[in-house]
């Protein structure tokens, strides 16, 4: 039956001159049909420069949106409109509109986790692969309000030293979730596993970290140590990745604190699906549209992050 699917995906990318593009955090099949498997950086470039008439985004509803606004003449589609964001979620642009009056003459920094909305009310988007070089280029004299991730916004603060950044109070339920108490445990029972930690996690996760890195970083931190186990402190999705790139190491994904599975999933993420995947593409739908006023003033941060 997969292989069916799969023919029938294959086919079907061929007619409509469609591109697909997925998420290190969806499900391994979905990884292993796609043309570009990325972070949310990697994504919104590749969505930028492909020459297919159709994106298909495989990941959730902001990744599908910031395509949208990068690519307007595009069909972009979303397998399941239901894939949502948690992260994104914790801010609304009314909302946020108001934090920017109270903070006048502040740079906004937004990552690129929000709604399009949101962007249209943002200097420059970021991501966690450029955030710390991002705010680095900005003059130390110039406040900045950095959303919405309080944990990774935290995280720069704290290297940089950026007494006059303002932190929105915004956090991924996934990066939330993990268990310091049971990743101590396991660490007891892998002492030589080195823990790499991504920066949306909380700050007591970074600080028992080996590593902390963006997905792509994390990957590539584990790719190149001499270590052979690794703690793996973000969504599970990551590990087929590893698993693919150095199939003679192990990687232990770090247990949030209520779960019975061991490993810490993004619903929203694993939402795609094959049978999805091909649907979509048989019917061009559901299809993502921004309001082109809103796109129009969203570009410009996505473009500003895109040329840094």
């Amino acid at each position: 039956m997969t292989k069916n699917i799969i023919k029938e995906i294959n086919t079907l990318k061929k007619e409509r001159n469609a591109v697909i593009l997925a998420h290190y955090y969806t499900r391994p099949e979905v990884q292993d049909i796609a043309d570009f498997v990325g972070d949310s950086l990697a994504l919104a470039q590749q969505a930028a420069q492909t020459n297919a008439d159709v994106i298909l985004f495989a990941g959730v509803h902001f990744m599908a949106e910031t395509a949208k606004i990068l690519s307007p003449e595009k069909i972009v589609l979303i397998p399941d409109p239901e894939a949502g964001c948690s992260l994104a979620d914790s801010c609304s642009a009314k909302e946020f509109k108001e934090f920017k009056r109270l903070h006048p003459n502040h740079l906004v920094i937004s990552y690129v986790n929000t709604s399009a909305d949101v962007k249209a009310l943002t200097d420059i988007c970021c991501t966690s692969s450029n955030a710390l070089r991002i705010v680095e280029n900005i003059p130390v004299e110039q406040p900045i309000i950095f959303a919405p991730d309080r944990n990774l916004g935290g995280y720069i603060k704290s290297i940089t030293g950026r007494e006059n950044m303002v932190l929105w109070d915004g956090a991924c339920s996934v990066h939330e979730e993990f268990s310091i108490e049971k990743i101590l445990e396991l660490k007891k029972v892998h002492p030589a596993a080195k823990i790499v930690a991504h920066p949306e996690c909380r700050a007591y996760i970074l600080e028992i970290a080996d590593f902390i890195g963006s997905t792509a970083a994390i990957l590539e931190y584990c790719k190149d140590s001499l270590d052979d186990e690794f703690i793996v402190v973000t969504e599970s999705g990551i590990l087929h990745k590893l698993r693919l790139q150095s199939p003679l190491k192990s990687f232990i994904p770090a247990p949030p604190l209520d779960s019975t599975c061991g490993c810490n999933d993004c619903a929203y993420m694993k939402l795609v699906t094959l049978d999805k995947i091909r649907n979509s593409l048989l019917t061009l739908s559901p299809q993502v549209h921004v309001d082109s006023q809103i796109a129009k003033d969203a570009i410009r941060s996505i473009e500003a992050m895109l040329k840094s």
